[in-house]
């Protein structure tokens, strides 16, 4: 068995770290490992570490049960108080995990959960899209509800537990007597046997359905988000309550743009007449093409920033980051024998601006030296 690690060591934080040290900390781990950065080996799983290391610590509820109890604390995902304790529902249920339940509450078991991916646009991550998926999962039996007895025909009632569904034992112990309960192994805790199995799912009581759900991707999603769906799992027996859906988003590569926090970055070329003279370029953007005053004598690397035409920040559409345009300069190549003379011709004019003697003299200079052949 793989032992987890502790959350704050994933993220690298004491365990008294603040909600901003925490978050601040997810960012850098998260820009580490993202798998479109980080090609090694393992960056992917290391990863997805972070993150469920973040969704537990940024919960102040999910992380004061992961302090109290560890990993067990927060099982099942979605953890509330005792109710992340491993999966069980408070002291009650801890006891009879160990003992077997002494009241009779052993009931419908809870459907499992499902995990799907869902692939989302770098426009569609960060304004957010309904994503239309399919998905395969077991629900009750649409014939006989739950009941595995074909409509219309009989269940004969189990003699082992007689109908309860539910075997109770008393059992011994050094402090006491405890009476335990557990499902019944005969009817798995149907309480009777069907005369005639339903022909549609043999006598089981669920069948497996293609269901088509329409899932709300959220906008400023970062790649490797898990969405939480509530009852959207797999079904159990009737009654039993349904599993949860984790949808994990995975964001295409853009053409264009790529991701830094909330910013959008973009990479433009320009050539050096109008780095030198300056330029009015125009630059794509998430919200369509805007004019970017290229200024003249503009250096190669210089970055601009366009004000709130980045990513919006989650559950705050308003606020949004930047886009961070970095231009590089262009060495012209292929000239015609016209482009070359307006160089040359441009060249002896700037022969004062650090070249030729101008720089052999510096550099007599900056050894000391006269030319004394």
């Amino acid at each position: 068995m793989t032992t987890k690690r502790d959350y704050y060591e994933t993220l690298g934080v004491p365990r008294g770290a603040s909600a901003e040290e925490i978050k601040k900390a997810f960012r850098q781990q998260a820009l580490k490992y993202h798998p479109d950065r980080n090609r090694e080996p393992g960056a992917s799983d290391r990863f997805k570490e972070v993150n469920e290391a973040y969704q537990i610590l940024s919960d102040p509820e999910r992380r004061t049960a992961y302090d109290r109890f560890g990993h067990a604390g927060v099982n099942g995902g979605g953890a509330r108080g005792f109710e992340g304790f491993g999966g069980f529902g408070g002291f009650g249920d801890i006891f009879d995990a160990f003992f077997g339940s002494a009241s009779g509450r052993d009931g419908p078991r809870r459907g499992a959960d499902l995990e799907q991916q869902v692939v989302v646009s770098f426009e569609e991550a960060a304004f957010g899209a309904d994503k239309e998926m399919e998905l395969a999962r077991t629900e009750v039996c649409s014939r006989c509800s739950g009941g595995r007895a074909e409509p219309g025909t009989e269940v004969i009632t189990c003699g082992t537990c007689r109908g309860s569904g539910q075997v109770r034992r008393v059992q011994r112990m050094v402090f006491g007597q405890f009476q335990q309960v557990s499902t019944c192994s005969t009817c798995a805790g149907q309480g009777g046997y069907p005369v005639t199995a339903c022909s549609r799912c043999s006598g089981r009581g669920v069948e497996s359905r293609l269901r088509k759900l329409l899932i709300e991707v959220p906008a400023g999603i970062e790649d490797g988000t898990r969405i939480r769906i509530r009852g959207e799992g797999e079904q159990s027996s009737p009654g039993g309550e349904a599993g949860d859906l984790y949808v994990y988003v995975r964001v295409e590569p853009h053409s264009l743009f790529s991701r830094r926090g909330h910013d959008v970055l973009l990479e433009a070329e320009i050539n050096v007449a109008r780095a030198a003279l300056g330029y009015r370029l125009m630059v794509p953007t998430l919200d369509g093409e805007v004019e970017l005053n290229i200024p003249a004598g503009t250096q190669s690397g210089r970055t601009f920033r366009l004000r709130g035409l980045g990513i919006p920040h989650p559950g705050r559409s308003s606020r949004r980051g930047d886009e961070l345009v970095t231009v590089y300069v262009t060495t012209p190549v292929n000239l015609n024998s016209r482009q070359k003379e307006l160089l040359r011709e441009l060249g002896a004019t700037l022969e004062g601006d650090g070249q030729s003697g101008s720089l052999f003299d510096k550099i007599k200079g900056a050894f000391g030296g006269d030319d004394r052949g």
